[in-house]
């Protein structure tokens, strides 16, 4: 059993909070039951296991199924999974996982997509990401200055989202809009002012749907190249909504067209 706060993995594992080590040693961190049962349904190989063993005895399922997908299993004090840990009441275990292992394609031809600017919060990119996967979208492109998909709380709110979603980072967003809007995808661009609901257009065609953070909205380059913009009706004791909820309140909107047109 590791006992030491000095033990170099340990140290290591601390270290996958920050963002630049993570780029370093191309690892992210995995926490929490949930999200390791998760990549064991994705069947997802993974690095290093760290758990207590009054977590392996309530798990035992979940700890054979870790021990066939993972290099390295190691029984830990729990205090020092309260180090490693970035979450308050950590419940026994977490693991590393190479990068590489949450990358997945970008289709040839998307039928649905996401672009997000400015979405700073981890919570929020995770619950998109889960939205997303439940609902058919193909891939979510990330612009500049977002939360990143490597996070802890990003990969956690995800609950394994990031095993199955093919999601991609971008330098411009612009430019990605602009090559999918070549190929005859629709536009849709999430504004306050927007004349038109979320309902008044035909979310059933291939589209594109653009989503900026609550404070700042979307950039005014992405507004322009919108072909439609639409907007959540709200109350005027509301001013705005959560950005993931805006999301899949647009999501399932276009799975209900989708459904009315099959009943046609």
């Amino acid at each position: 059993m590791l006992t030491s706060l000095n033990n170099p993995l340990i140290k290591e594992i601390r270290k996958l909070r920050q963002s630049k080590v993570r780029e370093e040693l191309g690892l992210a961190l995995l926490e929490g039951t949930k999200l390791l049962e998760s990549a064991c349904l994705a069947n997802c190989p993974i690095e290093t296991v760290c758990y207590t063993l009054a977590w392996q005895e309530k798990n035992p399922e979940t700890w054979l199924s870790l021990a066939k997908l993972a290099q390295r299993l190691e029984l830990v004090d729990s205090d020092l999974i309260d180090a490693m840990a970035t979450t308050v009441n950590p419940d026994g275990v977490l693991a590393t996982i190479k990068k590489t292992r949450l990358v997945r394609p970008i289709p040839e031809h998307l039928q649905s997509g996401l672009i997000l600017e400015h979405i700073q919060d981890p919570g929020n990119l995770g619950t998109i990401m889960r939205t997303a996967l439940a609902t058919g979208v193909d891939c979510i492109f990330l612009g500049k200055n977002s939360a990143s998909f490597d996070q802890p709380k990003v990969l956690r709110s995800s609950v394994g989202a990031c095993f199955q979603l093919a999601c991609k980072i971008c330098t411009d967003i612009v430019e990605i809009v602009k090559s999918y809007q070549a190929q005859g995808l629709q536009i849709i661009a999430t504004l306050p002012d927007a004349q038109k609901t979320y309902w008044d257009i035909d979310l059933v065609q291939p589209s594109l749907f653009l989503l900026g953070n609550e404070a700042s909205g979307l950039s005014q380059e992405l507004r322009q190249l919108a072909d439609q913009s639409v907007r959540l009706p709200l109350k005027p004791a509301v001013e705005s909504l959560n950005v993931a909820v805006t999301c899949a309140v647009l999501l399932y909107e276009r799975q209900r067209q989708i459904k009315y047109l099959q009943k046609l």
